[in-house]
């Protein structure tokens, strides 16, 4: 075994692709602590949730109202929307659940995850005792797509989006994938 010590490894002039290893080499191994950069990341990100109740009314879609930001790594949600930022179009994970907060059983409940206002992912059932829903996809943005999420109940009133019960119950988000 050989130890090479130098400051750059550059690829010969004209070429685009730099090989490290061959056929033989199974594992690169770094030291510990050591940090590579310039790779791609899996941004734009966010994730946001509920801090309080949000009452629906029967019959008809509301979107969903998201008062906290956990997550927002480029200023690309405002106003209950996530909107694809300059340089950041591709495919997104995109994830939403909310739990309705009523015991009552009743026929019709939805959530949808929308794009461009236009349905994208939605997911039907029949409500049973403070029932959650989830749904999650890959969705193909572009800059300026926006997503959002809507509900819909047919209780025959009105019922709310949960907020928390010892935890977050209601939340929406996603990230951009790397290598798709």
């Amino acid at each position: 075994m050989s130890k090479l010590e130098t400051n750059t490894i550059d690829n010969i002039s004209g070429s685009s692709t730099l090989t490290i290893g061959d056929s033989n080499t199974s594992t690169i191994t770094l030291k510990s602590g050591a940090t590579l950069t310039n790779f791609p990341d899996n941004t734009a990100a966010f994730h946001v949730r509920k801090s309080g109740n949000q009452d629906t009314s029967t019959g008809t879609a509301t979107t969903v109202t998201w008062e906290t930001e956990d997550v927002d790594t480029d200023n690309a949600f405002a106003s209950n929307t996530f909107t694809v930022p300059s340089g950041k179009a591709g495919k997104y994970f995109i994830y939403t659940m909310i739990r309705w907060n009523t015991d009552t059983d009743f026929q019709g409940m939805r959530l949808t995850i929308r794009k461009n206002s236009t349905n994208h992912f939605s997911n039907w059932g029949r409500h049973e005792y403070y029932e959650s829903q989830y749904i999650g996809g890959i969705i193909s943005l572009g800059v300026g797509d926006t997503v959002d999420v809507q509900v819909r109940q047919t209780s025959g009133g009105t019922v709310a989006v949960a907020a928390s019960d010892s935890g977050t119950v209601s939340y929406f988000g996603g990230y951009k994938l790397i290598g798709v």
